[in-house]
């Protein structure tokens, strides 16, 4: 076996970990494929001196690719004028029945729709130190370097962004159960156009956040209160037999497919058994790129 094939395919072991710290960082599925390949280019133009000085690749892998993301969120801070609050990341969606293992390595227990809308509101610094010490366990002394911080200040960086995350992205419920029966309620209830359904499966303060994209900027909107949900869900009524089951970032959410087009994705976040956030993703341009495999049918 050559060097090149061996190494190809120690970087292949890695690049799940890889796909899913890029993920994070950035909320984009594409984004995220083009730091992993970045890395692994770099990875291949320093082939003979990592093998001579890395003791660790997987930790080296990490570093390099988190810098590739560091560099994409500091363009994409100055490229932006004002943060989208109704800005939804890529879901990643699976089919309830069966497991994926490539979706369970992206995801994790802990990085649900709602997490990752909060995460894209945070500096690039306190995304970083968060993502990296608090859902990867990396040591402060390793993420310091990344941003040429002392130790003490990326701890700082990651508490604030803990802070932050912890008010705005409500704890769902882990029960699947409990998660699965909320959506149920809620589509049923859309399909009926049942108010008082959606108004009873809804969190009294819940929020709706849609993002329909350039193509689509007249559907992006927050909506909040669970009655004023309600009301808004009345207008796609149409839309709801077409609503199907799946899991999007590890949670029951709903994806709309009209002759075999993606409409919509929804995220549910679901908190003592009431709906307390959805994240709608209508963008047709982001919808077309999703895999619709055994998802569609």
């Amino acid at each position: 076996m050559s060097g090149g094939t061996l190494l190809a395919e120690r970087f292949e072991a890695h690049r799940p970990r890889l796909r899913a710290v890029a993920y994070r960082m950035l909320g984009s599925l594409g984004e995220a494929e083009d730091a992993v390949q970045e890395t692994w280019l770099r990875l291949d133009r320093h082939a003979e001196e990592v093998d001579a000085e890395v003791d660790n690749l997987g930790g080296w892998l990490t570093t390099v690719a988190s810098r590739v993301c560091l560099n994409e969120l500091r363009s994409r801070d100055r490229r932006r004028e004002d943060a989208l609050d109704t800005e939804v990341p890529d879901p990643v969606l699976a089919a309830p029945e069966r497991d994926d293992p490539e979706a369970a390595a992206l995801l994790g227990d802990q990085v649900g729709m709602a997490l990752q809308v909060v995460l894209g509101t945070l500096g690039p610094a306190e995304r970083l130190a968060f993502v990296l010490h608090d859902l990867f366990a990396v040591p402060f002394e390793e993420i310091a370097p990344l941003l040429e911080k002392s130790p003490a200040a990326v701890r700082q960086a990651a508490s604030r962004a803990r802070k932050r995350v912890k008010e705005r992205a409500p704890e769902p419920d882990r029960d699947p159960l409990a998660q699965r029966t909320a959506v149920e309620a809620f589509l049923a209830a859309s399909r009926e156009g049942d108010f008082e359904g959606l108004v009873a499966v809804l969190a009294p303060d819940a929020v709706l956040r849609a993002d329909g994209g350039a193509a689509m900027a007249q559907l992006s909107k927050v909506i909040r209160g669970g009655t004023t949900i309600a009301s808004s869900a009345q207008g796609f009524r149409h839309l709801a037999p077409f609503g199907r089951l799946v899991l999007v970032n590890g949670a029951y959410g709903v994806l709309t497919v009209i002759d075999g087009k993606a409409v919509s994705v929804m995220a549910f976040t679901v908190v003592g058994g009431r709906v307390a956030q959805i994240d709608v993703l209508t963008d047709p341009e982001r919808l077309a790129t999703l895999d619709l495999t055994g998802l569609a049918a």
